[in-house]
C-alpha cells in the first residue's frame, strides 16, 4: 500500500440519478400516496425525495440495507392504495413499476420506503444502481474528510424558503457546544442568529474548512507538524513532507522495489490537493491547516484498503475457510418468546452470512405446511416456504460464494419432508447443488470442493440416510439402517464406513421413543444442546439433497482421522467445543484441516446473547454460529472481520491451520514455528465530535487473539473536563508486545462516555492495520459507519524482537552499520576503562556482552537468565507431587546483570562524556594561564635594560660560585645582582595560581564523580525495581499457569475415573453414588492441591522478595564505596599537585630564560661540595690550573646551551 495512491475510489453516480425521476411514494400505515422526485446527490451520500410541497426527506446511503423490485417488493395491503394502483385488475403492471428501499440501524429495526414509478422497469435500474453505491467498500470505509464533507452536502440541500442555509441546522449538526459554534461562525464572518440564514455561495468548501478549524482546533496535529518542519518556519517543505510520509506513515515491511518510497515530485501532488494557500502550493510548502486535511484524507486510512476487496485465494477446500454463520436465523429477539421472521434470512445473507439455520417442524392440518420455529418455546412461527423464498432472493446479492442451509429437521412426516424437498428444488432451481461434482466424489481422502468451484450454489446440511430401491420405508421410519441388513456389520464405526458413495448413515431415535420423552428429558436436551438432539429421521426426498455437508454425531478425533471423510460435519455446543479445545487443541486443529465443524450457542442463552467466537477460530472451527439479532461484542467482532475479503463471507485460514504436515497449538506461549510475531503499539491522541452532549469520555483498546497473546485491554483516563468536540489524551502508547499469530488477532478501539455509555467503536484485524497517524472513523454497535465521531491515533506495527536479540537483529539488518558502530563502541570502552577504572568496579568486560554478539573485548558470551520466570517455566513437571514440591528457589537479577541493561550503559556513556568535557575545560584554563605568563616572561627577557652577560664573562661568575679566595669580594657582588626581582615575583605568582587552579580542577572532578556515583546507584535501583516487579509478576503468572495445568490434569483424571466406573458398573443408582464419591474426592484433591501450590507460591515470593531487598541494600552500599574511591583519588592527586606545579613553572621559565636556568643548575651543583667541605680548606689543596681548566670547560658548555635556548625562544616567539 502506498500513501500516495489510495486503492478505494468513490462510487459512480449516474447522471439520471442526480437529475431525478418521478415516483409515487406510498405508505400502508397512513394509506397516503404522494408524487415525489427521487434523487441521489452527486457525491453519493444521500438518497432523497422531494414532495410537491418542496419538503425533502433524506436517507443516508450507509443506512440502506436492501432494494427490492417485482414480487419481492412490498405490496399495499390497504384497499384504498390497492385501488389507486389498480392491484385488483388482472392486467395491472404494478410489479414492473414497484421499488422498495429497506433501511435501518440494525437487522431488526427496519423501515421500508415504497415507491411506484410512472414507467415500467425504471425501479429495477434504481434498485441495482443504489445497491452498487451501498456495496462499494468506499461507502463504509470513506476517509475522515469525506464524512465531514457529507455534513456540508446535507446543509446545502436543506435550504429554507429563501434559498438559504438555516443557521439552526448548523446548530443541530453540531449540538455539543453552541457557544463554540457561534464563535466559529463569527470567525468566518457568517451570521450566527438562530433564525438567520446563510447564502450557499457564502459557505463554499474553503469557508466550511475554516469553520471546522475554528470549531475543532487541532493542537495535537500542530505539535506533530512542528516536530517535522524547519525550525522557525510556519510551513513544511515537500522534502520534509516526503521524509514524514516515509518515516511515519509508511509500513516498514514494504519492499522498496515493489512499493517505492514517496518522492518529492509525488508529494507535490498531495500539497496541491490539501494545501489551502495557493502561494504555498506554488512554493511546494504545506501549512499546519494543510497537514490537518492531509491526515484526514483517504491516503491515510488506518486499514489496508486492498484487504477490503477480494484478495484471498478462493480455490482451497471449504474446510480451509472461516465461514460467516448464523444460529436460529429466523429469530428477531430472544430464544423463548421472540418473533420469527423470514426477513431475518434476507438481512443475514445481505450482511455476508453464508450459513443460515432452519429449525423445521411439522405443519398443522389442513394445509400441513412445514413451519420454522424454536421448538418447545413461545416463539412465533413462519412458513418454511416463505423462508426458502427469502433465501432464494437474497442468497447471492452480497457474495457469489456458496450458501449452506443448516437444517434442524423435526418434521417426522414423509409427506411434509417431501414437500420441503420440492420447495427447495423448485424455488432454488439451478442454485441448489443436488449432486456432487465430478472432480470431488464423496470418498474418503478426497478433499472438499472450493468456494470458487461452488460459486452460486446452495448446499443442504441435513441428516442423510442411504436408501435401497424397493426397501421398506418403515425401517427408515423406525431409525434402522438398511446397511445393517445388507452388510450385517456389527459396529456403528464399521457401518458408517461401508457406504462406497460416501453417504453417511446416522443413528436416530425411533418415533416411538420420541413420543415417550417426558418433560424432564426434553428440558435436559434443551439445557445445553437445545432441540438439536431431537431431530428425526431423514426420508428419501430430503436425503437426496444432501452431499458435501453431511452431519454426523462426533465420536472422537482418532476415529474421524481414521475414516478421513471430508464431507461429514459435526455440530458442537459452545460448552462441548470448549471442552474439546482445552483437552485436545492440536487434534481439534487437525480435525478442522480435514473436515468442517459447526459451533452454536448453548441452549441456556435465552436472551440470545453470544459467546466469543475467537476461541473457536483459534482451533480452526469453520462455522462459528452466532445470534445475528444481538449486536453484542462477539457479534461486533464477527461483523467487522467478515467485512474483509470483499465481504465474501469466507476468510482463508492461516497456512498452519491448513497444512497436514504442520502442527499448531493455540495455547502456545512461545513463538510459533515460521510465524513472525508482531508488536503493536497504539497511542490514543485525541477525539473529534464524539457526542451530541458535552461530556467527559475515555477510550478502551482491546486485543482479541490467541490465549498466549499479551495483555488484552487498556484504558485511557477520563478527559479532565467535559469536551466532546476535541478532547485530547496525553498518555503513553498502549503496547501489545508479542502477538504470536497476527493473522488471528484483531484490535478493538471503543470510545465511551463517563459512566460507560457507548459512543462508537472500530474492530480492525491486526494484519490490516497501518502504521502512522490516522483518523479512526467509528462505527455503531451494528457496525454501521457514524458520520461525526472519530479518534486520532498513532499506530506502530513491527516484528517482535526480544530485548536480548535487539543487537543481533540490528546486525542482520545492517551489518556494515552495526560493526562500524561496534568498533567505535569498543574503542571508546577501552579508553574509558583506561581513564576511569574506578567507575568500572564490579563490572567485568564479559558483562558488557550483548546476546550472541562480541563485547568490547571481542569475546562471546550468553546472557544470564532474567529472574524466576525461565526457571519456573522449565521446572514444570507432569506429576502433581513434583509440581508441588519444587525445591529450586527463584533467583533475582544481580548487580552485574542489571549493569548489562542498555539504559545503564547509556548512563555510563553520558557520565564519561561529562567527565571528559570537564577535564578538557580545566586543561584549557591551565594552558591559557601558562600562555599568559609565558608572554610576561618573554617581555621581561626582551627588555633592553635587562642585564645579559655574554659567554666569555661567565667564567668569573662560575669562579665566584666556587668561592675561590683569590677574588671573594668580586664574586659576592655578582651573586647579589644575578636574578631579577620581577621574574621571581612572576614565578611565585604563577606557582600560586597553578596550585589554586589544580585544586579547583581536582575538586570539580571529585564532585562530578560523587554526583555520578549517586546517579549511577539511582539508575541501578530504578532498573532493579523494574526488574524485580517483572520477576514477581512472572513468578505469579508461572504459579497460576501451574495451578491451571494441574486443575486440567486432575479434571482429566476425574473424567477417566468416571468413564472407567461407567464401563464397569451398569446399575444406575450405583453409578450415581460412585460418581458422587469421585466428584467429592476430586473436589478435595483440587482444594488440597491448590492450597499446596499457593503455599509454594507464597514461600517462593517471600524468598524472592528477601533476595530483592538484599540486592537493593547491596546497591546502596556501593554508593558509599564509589564516593570514597572518588575522594581517595582526589587526595592523592592533591598531594602530588605541588611537584607538578613546580615542574610546570620550571618548564615555563626555562623556555623564556634559558641562561638563568643553567645558572640555577650550576648553583645546585655547587651547593653540594660546599656542604661537605669547608669553604676554603678543601679548595686550597687543589691545583689552580686544573680548576681554571674546568671553569673554561663549563663556560664553553654554557655557551652552547645558551645558543640552543636562544633558537628555541626565537621559535616560540
Amino acid at each position: 500500500m502506498s500513501v500516495l495512491s489510495p486503492i478505494l475510489t468513490c462510487p459512480e453516480i449516474k447522471e439520471y440519478m442526480t437529475k431525478g425521476e418521478r415516483f409515487i411514494k406510498w405508505d400502508d400505515d397512513s394509506t397516503n400516496a404522494s408524487p415525489v422526485i427521487l434523487r441521489v446527490d452527486p457525491k453519493g451520500f444521500y438518497l432523497y425525495w422531494t414532495f410537491q410541497s418542496k419538503e425533502t426527506e433524506f436517507l443516508d446511503i450507509t443506512s440502506i440495507r436492501d432494494t427490492r423490485v417485482g414480487k419481492f417488493a412490498k405490496i399495499p395491503k390497504s384497499q384504498k392504495l390497492r385501488e389507486v394502483f389498480n392491484l385488483d385488475f388482472p392486467e395491472n403492471n404494478f410489479f414492473l413499476k414497484t421499488l422498495t428501499v429497506v433501511s435501518g440501524p440494525d437487522m431488526v429495526d427496519l423501515t421500508f420506503h415504497n415507491f411506484v414509478s410512472y414507467k415500467e422497469n425504471v425501479g429495477k435500474d434504481w434498485a441495482d444502481d443504489i445497491m452498487a453505491i451501498v456495496r462499494n467498500p468506499f461507502t463504509y470505509n470513506a476517509s475522515r474528510y469525506t464524512f465531514l464533507e457529507k455534513i456540508l452536502v446535507k446543509l446545502k440541500m436543506q435550504l429554507n424558503t429563501e434559498g438559504k442555509i438555516p443557521v439552526r441546522n448548523i446548530f443541530q449538526m453540531f449540538p455539543a457546544d453552541r457557544k463554540r459554534v457561534e464563535e466559529a461562525l463569527t470567525a468566518c464572518h457568517l451570521p450566527k442568529g438562530k433564525n438567520e440564514g446563510i447564502n450557499p455561495e457564502d459557505f463554499p468548501e474553503a469557508v466550511y474548512k475554516t469553520f471546522l478549524m475554528n470549531l475543532c482546533p487541532r493542537p495535537e496535529i500542530d505539535e506533530i507538524f512542528t516536530s517535522h518542519h524547519s525550525k522557525a518556519k510556519p510551513y513544511m517543505t515537500k522534502d520534509h513532507l516526503t521524509q514524514f510520509i516515509n518515516k511515519k506513515q509508511r509500513d516498514s515491511h514494504l519492499n522498496d522495489v515493489l512499493f517505492p518510497p514517496a518522492k518529492p515530485e509525488q508529494v507535490q501532488r498531495l500539497i496541491e490537493k490539501y494545501e489551502p494557500s495557493g502561494m504555498n502550493v506554488q512554493r511546494g510548502q504545506l501549512s499546519p491547516e494543510g497537514m490537518v486535511w492531509f491526515l484526514c484524507g483517504p491516503e491515510n486510512s488506518i486499514v489496508s484498503q486492498d484487504k477490503l476487496l477480494l484478495y484471498q485465494d478462493m480455490n482451497q477446500p471449504l474446510s480451509h475457510y472461516f465461514i460467516n454463520s448464523s444460529h436460529n436465523t429466523y429469530l428477531t429477539a430472544g430464544q423463548f418468546s421472540g418473533i420469527s421472521s423470514p426477513e431475518m434470512y434476507r438481512q443475514t445473507l445481505l450482511a455476508g452470512c453464508r450459513c443460515v439455520e432452519l429449525d423445521c417442524w411439522k405443519g398443522r392440518p389442513p394445509d400441513e405446511e412445514p413451519i420454522i420455529t424454536h421448538g418447545f418455546t413461545m416463539t412465533t412461527e413462519i412458513f418454511f416456504k416463505d423462508a426458502i423464498e427469502a433465501i432464494a432472493e437474497s442468497a447471492f446479492k452480497t457474495s457469489p460464494y456458496p450458501v449452506i442451509l443448516s437444517f434442524e429437521n423435526h418434521v417426522d412426516s414423509p409427506k411434509q419432508q417431501a414437500k420441503m424437498a420440492e420447495y427447495c428444488r423448485t424455488i432454488f432451481g439451478d442454485m441448489l447443488l443436488t449432486e456432487p461434482l465430478e472432480k470431488y466424489p464423496l470418498k474418503p481422502g478426497v478433499p472438499l470442493p472450493s468456494p470458487q468451484d461452488l460459486m452460486g450454489k446452495i448446499l443442504i446440511k441435513n441428516k442423510k440416510n442411504q436408501f435401497i430401491p424397493g426397501d421398506n420405508q418403515d425401517t427408515l421410519k423406525k431409525g434402522k439402517d438398511p446397511e445393517d441388513e445388507v452388510t450385517n456389520q456389527p459396529t456403528p464405526i464399521e457401518r458408517d464406513g461401508t457406504a462406497n458413495s460416501g453417504e453417511v448413515t446416522e443413528e436416530i431415535p425411533e418415533e416411538g421413543e420420541m413420543e415417550k420423552l417426558d418433560e424432564e428429558e426434553i428440558k435436559k436436551l434443551q439445557s445445553d444442546e437445545g432441540t438439536a438432539g431431537l431431530e428425526v429421521t431423514a426420508y428419501e426426498e430430503m436425503s437426496s439433497l444432501v452431499n458435501y455437508i453431511q452431519p454426523i454425531k462426533f465420536e472422537s478425533f482418532e476415529i474421524s482421522s481414521q475414516k478421513n471423510r471430508s464431507y461429514v460435519v459435526s455440530s458442537f455446543t459452545e460448552m462441548k467445543a470448549y471442552e474439546l479445545l482445552t483437552k485436545s487443541p492440536i487434534q481439534f486443529v487437525d480435525y478442522n484441516k480435514r473436515q468442517m465443524s459447526r459451533i452454536y450457542p448453548k441452549g441456556t442463552r435465552m436472551d440470545s446473547s453470544n459467546y466469543m467466537p475467537q476461541m473457536f477460530w483459534n482451533v480452526g472451527c469453520q462455522m462459528v454460529a452466532l445470534n445475528f439479532q444481538t449486536t453484542d461484542a462477539p457479534m461486533q467482532q464477527n461483523m467487522a472481520l467478515f467485512e474483509y475479503n470483499g465481504q465474501s463471507g469466507y476468510l482463508l485460514k492461516h497456512d498452519f491451520m491448513r497444512r497436514p504436515d504442520k502442527q499448531f497449538d493455540p495455547f502456545s506461549v512461545d513463538r510459533i514455528d515460521v510465524v513472525v510475531a508482531s508488536t503493536l503499539s497504539i497511542t490514543i491522541i485525541s477525539g473529534q465530535f464524539l457526542s451530541d452532549r458535552s461530556v467527559r469520555s475515555y477510550v478502551e483498546v482491546e486485543l482479541f487473539g490467541l490465549p498466549g497473546d499479551p495483555k488484552r485491554k487498556y484504558r485511557t483516563k477520563l478527559t479532565p473536563n467535559a469536551n466532546s468536540i476535541n478532547p485530547v489524551w496525553k498518555e503513553e502508547a498502549f503496547v501489545f508486545e508479542k502477538i504470536l499469530m497476527p493473522e488471528l488477532a484483531s484490535l478493538r478501539i471503543v470510545a465511551l462516555e463517563e459512566g460507560g455509555k457507548f459512543i462508537g467503536h472500530r474492530i480492525i484485524p491486526v494484519t490490516a492495520a497501518h502504521t502512522g497517524y490516522h483518523h479512526v472513523c467509528l462505527r455503531s454497535e451494528s457496525n454501521m459507519p457514524l458520520t461525526m465521531p472519530s479518534l486520532f491515533v498513532y499506530v506502530s506495527m513491527k516484528d517482535y524482537v526480544p530485548d536480548s536479540w535487539a543487537d543481533l537483529t540490528m546486525a542482520l539488518s545492517n551489518p556494515i552499520k552495526f560493526f562500524n558502530a561496534h568498533d567505535k563502541k569498543s574503542a571508546k570502552s577501552q579508553e574509558s576503562n583506561l581513564e576511569r577504572p574506578e567507575l568500572q568496579t564490579g563490572i567485568s568486560t564479559s558483562q558488557l556482552t550483548t546476546n550472541g554478539l562480541p563485547n568490547a573485548t571481542g569475546t562471546y558470551s550468553i546472557p544470564p537468565s532474567n529472574g524466576p520466570a525461565g526457571m519456573l517455566s522449565s521446572g514444570k513437571d507432569e506429576n502433581m507431587k513434583e509440581a508441588t514440591n519444587v525445591t529450586t528457589e527463584p533467583q533475582t537479577a544481580s548487580i552485574e546483570e542489571l549493569q548489562q541493561i542498555k539504559a545503564f550503559g547509556k548512563l555510563l556513556k553520558k557520565q564519561d562524556k561529562e567527565l571528559k568535557e570537564l577535564e578538557r575545560k580545566m586543561i584549557k584554563r591551565r594552558e591559557e594561564l601558562l600562555q599568559k605568563y609565558g608572554v610576561l616572561f618573554t617581555e621581561l627577557a626582551a627588555q633592553p635594560g635587562k642585564k645579559k652577560n655574554p659567554a666569555p664573562p661567565k667564567a668569573p661568575k662560575k669562579k665566584s660560585c666556587r668561592r675561590l679566595p683569590l677574588d671573594e669580594s668580586r664574586n659576592t657582588g655578582e651573586i647579589a645582582e644575578s636574578p631579577d626581582n620581577r621574574v621571581l615575583e612572576l614565578k611565585d605568582k604563577l606557582e600560586e595560581e597553578l596550585l589554586q587552579l589544580g585544586e579547583e580542577q581536582y575538586d570539580g572532578i571529585r564532585k562530578k564523580k560523587e554526583q555520578h556515583a549517586t546517579e549511577h546507584i539511582a539508575k541501578i535501583i530504578e532498573l532493579a525495581r523494574d526488574k524485580q516487579a517483572a520477576e514477581l509478576k512472572a513468578l505469579k503468572e508461572s504459579c497460576e499457569s501451574d495451578t491451571k495445568e494441574m486443575k486440567k490434569k486432575l479434571e482429566a483424571k476425574r473424567l477417566d475415573k468416571v468413564q472407567t466406573m461407567t464401563k464397569n458398573t451398569t446399575d444406575k443408582s450405583t453409578q450415581e453414588r460412585l460418581k458422587k464419591e469421585i466428584n467429592n474426592a476430586h473436589i478435595q484433591e483440587v482444594v488440597q492441591t491448590v492450597k499446596q501450590m499457593n503455599e509454594k507460591q507464597n514461600r517462593f515470593q517471600q524468598i524472592l522478595e528477601a533476595k530483592q531487598a538484599a540486592c537493593i541494600e547491596k546497591i546502596k552500599e556501593k554508593e558509599n564505596q564509589l564516593q570514597e574511591e572518588a575522594f581517595t583519588e582526589y587526595e592523592e592527586k592533591v598531594k602530588g599537585l605541588s611537584a607538578e606545579v613546580q615542574d610546570l613553572v620550571k618548564t615555563c621559565v626555562k623556555v623564556c630564560f634559558p641562561l638563568e636556568a643553567n645558572i640555577a643548575k650550576e648553583e645546585a651543583l655547587c651547593a653540594a661540595p660546599e656542604e661537605d667541605q669547608g669553604p676554603k680548606e678543601q679548595l686550597q689543596g687543589k691545583d689552580l690550573n686544573e680548576i681554571v681548566k674546568n671553569e673554561e670547560q663549563v663556560a664553553e658548555n654554557a655557551k652552547e646551551e645558551e645558543d640552543d635556548s636562544t633558537v628555541i625562544q626565537d621559535s616560540r616567539l
